[in-house]
């Protein structure tokens, strides 16, 4: 009978550490879901970043065209301001 009576305690020292084990189970499959979905969200993170750098660089080569364009006209408003006052003097 004491044989029997420490094999029960045994299984159910099993099933004890069995559920422990699911429930641990459980848990790092939520931390692991829960970190595929940080490194999704910081992949998307990092596109959209990625994508504003280059609006942005985009941005700074417009301003940079825009700006030797005025300066063109610059020239030639300053050319054309001579030319008028050589003509009225």
């Amino acid at each position: 009978m004491l044989a029997l009576q420490r094999l029960q305690e045994k299984i159910e020292e099993w099933r004890r550490d069995h559920e422990a084990l699911k429930e641990e189970n459980r848990a790092l499959k939520e931390q692991l879901e829960a970190t595929e979905a940080d490194r999704r969200e910081d992949t998307t993170l990092q596109d959209a970043h990625e994508a504003c750098k280059a609006q942005c660089r985009d941005l700074e080569e417009e301003i940079a065209r825009l700006k030797r364009e005025l300066e063109e006209r610059d020239i030639e408003i300053d050319k054309i301001v001579t030319q008028v006052e050589a003509l009225l003097s």
